[in-house]
């Protein structure tokens, strides 16, 4: 275990020490955010990404110990185990490398070197490698010829027959090049060629067939520097029959290098040698180790991929919220008309329609006095319009229509990816058991504008629509991530435990699905909980549970007001002390003015000191200060605002040199796509982002951030915008 500890500290250039602490907090069940949040002291501070990253390289650590340790009892078993082989798998860092040296070992199906090895050809084999017999290798290998001893029935079997001289040399020829592919040191060689100097060569399957993956129908890239994205556009055009994909190689240098520890001078067996070099090579080693880089370059790049998708969503999910507004969700559509729902400030339904100012009916007139209605009834405040199918042209609308608003409307595109996986899901139906799926959208959209955290976590995290080729990568693995991610973002925000859904509780820290329908169960029969350790009664929510999910879960108007904030209740008595001694008392946290003045006094305090009089660790003395100072704070507030418009830019309207406010949508590898507010996004590509180098966008840019872009390339035929930051 030291081991790993040692290399897992060495990789996240952390203290041994906070790596040994997080192990031992996570094989005692503490979850990733619980350990993050209230386990600083112990961890040194490392943050969720942090822990995420040391539990994934703790996983993979303690499977190649495992592997390791199944390899040499296998080896020893054959008899076969020396020093050096134990030393060699001890000293491997890598699954792969422990399977190369394992190779040799391992029980081989049926290959032209087992029946070689079944005729007795393995001293001959021997012969020819050692290279030091003169007397004519075809009259050596005449005594390996068996036909004239075998049965009638035996000589019928082509897998025990030696016939001739020349069957017995290939067969040992075949012993050789099979010993020869499975050479650990070789392969490792071979590897280290192909990573440096190997380029990954792809041609058209028809080269006059259009697709997407022109660009790819005759293209070379050194595989040492070809980019994530690259690598996963390559897999999918070869899976669909576009793309006909290969490594090229030096091969001069591996035969080489390979001829060079085999051959020892000119001999009669150096042609023959050299020929089952090649042979190994072609036939054995390069298809394996083909395979062996592919699968590696893919692996990298979905766990790239993973990881932008990751951030991407995180930023999503903590867009800020749109609080004390009324809103009216819109659901574009053509032929089956926009379907409306409105949506108070707590998130209830108002009221639903469905009006019909898109084509082919076109009946703005009527669509315009409807809405003007529910706008003047509803008193809406704003209008969140789904940027799917019909979008622009419900934009153009929209933006018409609230100039003729008795009071100020504005509106917002909001993405409406996965809205309608989750209007057809059991979750929608149980939620809105009496409205139509069609509508069920339009709520989810007017919902994401006033808690897109709320909102998000209701549907798969792979629908938010903020990735790169995220149906292309390992999918237990991305959803492993997401999880995690989600989980990170809810706790971070904290969860009011009388208004969440099942949905967002079964997120919050040590609480599953079944305790999250619970604790809502428990909610309907008895009401609001009053105080955090209510929840104790929630039927199989015990103490370790509650030790792990308590601080992430808010009491508002409860008996404590402590409860709004993220102060666990193990620290406590420790807040009272520090309120007390600063003159406060905890109900003051319900005064503003008294908070105030608090956040002052609080601002003034010698942490050091006062951990020391508390008895209490610096970092979690810092997190009561902080959660003192804004009791009941949304985290999400700080992160940028939507962006509020009143009126509609056709595509038609841009012109090269437009300095533009958008919305960054999606980042990826090569840049990020920016919603200016016509009906395609914007690519600002990473050589336009900044006047320094960066090496990934997300450097600059997140999800959700509103950007300053100038336009700088418009291509009309293929809707395509190029936009640059550098202004």
């Amino acid at each position: 275990m030291e081991k790993i500890t040692n290399q897992i500290a060495q990789e996240l250039n952390v203290k041994n020490t906070q790596v040994e602490n997080a192990v031992a907090l996570i094989d005692e069940g503490n979850t990733i955010p619980f350990i993050a949040r209230y386990r600083k002291e112990a961890t040194g501070g490392l943050t969720d990404e942090q822990l995420r990253a040391l539990g994934d390289r703790l996983n993979y650590l303690r499977n190649l110990e495992q592997r390791k340790e199944e390899i040499l009892k296998s080896i020893e078993e054959q008899g076969k185990l020396t020093e050096e082989i134990k030393k060699e798998v001890e000293a491997a860092i890598t699954l792969a490398e422990v399977e190369d040296i394992y190779r040799p070992y391992k029980q081989k199906k049926k290959t032209r070197a087992t029946v070689a090895k079944a005729k007795g050809l393995e001293p001959l084999a021997k012969i020819i490698l050692d290279q030091t017999e003169t007397k004519d290798i075809n009259e050596i290998a005449k005594q390996y010829i068996n036909i004239d001893t075998l049965s009638e029935e035996d000589k019928k079997n082509k897998d025990k027959v030696v016939a001739t001289a020349e069957e017995a040399i290939q067969g040992a020829l075949d012993i050789i090049a099979e010993d020869i592919s499975d050479n650990a040191d070789f392969r490792k060689k071979i590897k280290k060629i192909c990573y440096r100097e190997g380029v990954i060569a792809t041609k058209a399957v028809k080269e006059d067939e259009p697709s997407n993956y022109e660009m790819y129908y005759d293209y070379t890239e050194v595989v040492s520097k070809i980019p994530s994205h690259r690598i996963l556009a390559i897999n999918r055009g070869e899976k669909e029959e576009f793309l006909k994909v290969k490594i090229e190689k030096n091969e001069e240098k591996i035969l080489y290098t390979m001829e060079k520890a085999i051959i020892k001078g000119q001999t009669q067996f150096t042609e023959m040698l050299k020929d089952t070099i090649l042979d190994s090579f072609k036939r054995l080693i390069e298809p394996s180790i083909d395979r062996e880089i592919r699968s590696d370059l893919t692996e990298k790049a979905e766990e790239k991929a993973i990881k932008v998708f990751g951030q991407n969503a995180k930023q999503l999910l903590l867009g800020a919220p749109i609080k004390g507004k009324t809103v009216m969700g819109f659901d574009p559509a053509y032929r089956t008309g926009c379907k409306i729902a409105v949506i108070d400030e707590t998130g209830k339904v108002l009221d639903i329609a469905t009006v019909y100012p898109t084509a082919p009916q076109n009946d703005i007139d009527g669509a315009k006095k409807e809405l003007l209605q529910l706008i003047e009834k509803d008193d809406i405040d704003m209008i969140a319009i789904g940027n799917g199918t019909a979008s622009r042209e419900s934009e153009a609308f929209v933006a018409d229509m609230i100039k003729e608003a008795k009071h100020e409307v504005s509106y917002v595109i909001v993405s409406e990816a996965g809205a309608s996986v989750y209007s057809a899901s059991k979750l929608a139906t149980e939620e809105y058991p009496n409205i139509n799926v069609s509508i069920r959208g339009a709520i989810s959209i007017a919902r994401r504008l006033q808690d897109p955290l709320a909102e998000l976590v209701k549907i798969d995290p792979k629908a938010i629509g903020v990735g790169q080729y995220q149906h292309d990568v390992n999918q237990k693995r991305l959803a492993e991530s997401l999880t995690g991610v989600v989980e990170d973002a809810v706790n971070k925000v904290g969860v009011d435990v009388n208004t969440a859904t099942p949905s967002l509780l079964s997120y919050v820290s040590g609480i599953n699905s079944s305790i999250a329908k619970n604790i809502v169960k428990y909610r309907d029969e008895n009401g609001k909980l009053k105080a955090r350790k209510e929840l104790l009664k929630v039927p199989k929510l015990g103490k370790v549970a509650f030790e792990q999910c308590a601080g992430f879960l808010r009491i508002i108007d409860g008996d404590n007001p402590i409860e709004i904030t993220a102060v666990h209740p193990e620290s406590y008595d420790k807040a009272e002390k520090l309120l007390t001694s600063l003159g406060f008392k905890i109900e003051d946290l319900r005064d503003k003015e008294k908070v105030t003045n608090l956040r002052e006094k609080l601002k003034t305090i010698d942490v050091t000191k006062t951990a020391k009089e508390l008895d209490i660790g610096e970092m979690t003395l810092k997190d009561i200060i902080d959660e003192l100072s804004k009791p009941g704070r949304d985290p999400r507030d700080e992160m940028p605002k939507p962006i509020l418009r009143q009126d509609v830019l056709k595509f038609e309207d841009l012109k090269e040199g437009m300095i533009l406010q958008g919305t960054v949508r999606n980042v990826i590898d090569f840049g990020a796509f920016v919603d200016i507010g016509v009906k395609y996004d914007g690519l600002v590509h990473i050589s336009e982002m900044s006047d320094k180098y960066i090496k990934n966008p997300s450097e600059l840019v997140s999800v959700g951030d509103i950007v300053k872009v100038k336009v700088i390339k418009i291509d009309q035929e293929r809707h395509k915008v190029g936009l640059t930051m550098k202004l």
